[in-house]
């Protein structure tokens, strides 16, 4: 399928997690009415609460979870970025923040793991620790689909233009990132960061983000968007729950690889 609608979806999700996952689907189902082909969840979509609680509400991959939102992929018929969860894994105290694709199907086709954790101590503005109850993950993962090869990551991530590199190489072309960017932060940094991910790797970008504030009062920045191989930002959300959508190209996004070839150009060296 060469053209497609993408949507990014964005909420404010709490420590309830039947309201969120109720929330979500009307979202979803949102997304499915508008045509979109591709949805994509926000970042910690299912349950945002205590760092201390995320073990005991982690849930397994699969899991009840991702069979609820199979299902609804299922019957939607879509390709969904099933944001990310607290994943619980044998061996491991800590839980994983992971994303799943699901395909239309209803079946997970690819699993990965942030690799990047955000810890930042602020004195008397802001402390976040992830790695303190989260672990890294390990792999790159890109997902040939026929929407074109997606490449997953999340929220932290965005700042780590290798990785994107890696993803591009692996013959990413449409790049998903469920987000939960904090409020100063994406005030400075959101949009031009998204709109290099895109430009220098030639993609288009899907970043689903939380709106609104944390259960732990952290105000988020929302902002949701679609952005374009060129940059172009084709669609964005403002501060509160939304669906936003645009169209995917991939005759497009292979113009623009065509005539200026700068991936073919990368000379990275020893």
């Amino acid at each position: 399928m060469r053209r497609y609608r993408a949507a990014a979806v964005q909420m404010q999700s709490g420590s309830d997690r039947a309201a969120n996952l109720a929330r979500a689907e009307a979202l979803v189902r949102d997304a499915g009415a508008r045509g979109a082909g591709l949805v994509v969840l926000p970042e910690v979509f299912a349950w945002r609460g205590p760092a201390a609680e995320e073990a005991a509400v982690a849930e397994p991959v699969p899991g009840p979870t991702t069979a609820r939102l199979g299902a609804l992929a299922r019957e939607l018929r879509v390709w969904l970025v099933a944001g990310s969860l607290h994943e619980r894994a044998d061996g491991e105290p800590r839980v994983f923040n992971t994303s799943c694709l699901i395909d239309p199907r209803g079946e997970i086709v690819a699993r990965y793991r942030k690799l990047h954790l955000f810890d930042v101590d602020l004195p008397g503005r802001v402390v976040i620790q992830e790695s303190a109850t989260r672990a890294p993950g390990t792999e790159v993962v890109t997902a040939p689909t026929e929407l074109g090869t997606l490449g997953l990551s999340i929220c932290y991530d965005l700042r780590f233009p290798e990785l994107y590199r890696r993803l591009a190489l692996g013959g990413a072309e449409v790049l998903t990132l469920p987000s939960a960017f904090t409020f100063p932060t994406g005030a400075a940094h959101w949009e031009v960061l998204l709109r290099a991910r895109a430009v220098e790797n030639q993609c288009y970008v899907v970043a689903a983000n939380q709106a609104g504030a944390s259960p732990q009062g952290v105000a988020d920045w929302g902002d949701s968007m679609i952005v374009d191989p060129w940059g172009r930002v084709l669609a964005r959300a403002g501060d509160g729950e939304a669906v936003v959508s645009a169209e995917i190209d991939l005759d497009y996004l292979a113009r623009v690889r065509r005539e200026l070839p700068a991936l073919t150009h990368a000379r990275l060296g020893r």
